[in-house]
This record gives structure tokens, C-alpha cells and sequence, in this order.
């Protein structure tokens, strides 16, 4: 039976950020970007690989940090449930 790395938390909440609409972003799912909540190519040798989505409108969105939520890329609040 395999299990599945468990990914960093870079950070118990979500990473506000201004995103643009039609605009194109690599979300990282490791953890361990120094650039959060984006990819940096540091999951390079895991299991992981970056999330491509597309912003639906320019606004500020709350980009999942503990990178638990199920509503990827998006907060959940499922940090709150993390020790």
C-alpha cells in the first residue's frame, strides 16, 4: 500500500493575493515554494506538481496556504483543523 507525501504548510491560512481575470497561475502544492502561493520549481525530486488554473476575475483571492483545502487553490479554512 502506497501513502502519499504529505505537503509543507507554508502557512496556517490563506496567501492574499491580486489576481488578474483571463490570467494564467501556477499554484504550488508541495509547500515548499520560496515564492508562495506560486510555484518555484521546488517540488522538483517529489511527488508533486504545480496546479495551472486561471483567475475568473481581477480581485483578491485567498490562495490556500496549509495546502489541506479542498477547493484548490482556494482557503477552505481547513488550516483550522490542523494541529
Amino acid at each position: 500500500m502506497s501513502h502519499k507525501t504529505q505537503p509543507v504548510i507554508a502557512k496556517k491560512g490563506p496567501f492574499v493575493v491580486e489576481l488578474e481575470a483571463d490570467k494564467t497561475y501556477m499554484w504550488c502544492t508541495c509547500g515548499r515554494s520560496e515564492k508562495q502561493p506560486f510555484c518555484d520549481g521546488s517540488h522538483a525530486g517529489t511527488e508533486f506538481t504545480p496546479m495551472k488554473f486561471t483567475a475568473s476575475e481581477t480581485k483578491k483571492y485567498g490562495l490556500c496556504g496549509c495546502k489541506y483545502t479542498k477547493n484548490a487553490p482556494f482557503c477552505d479554512r481547513e488550516h483550522g483543523k490542523l494541529d
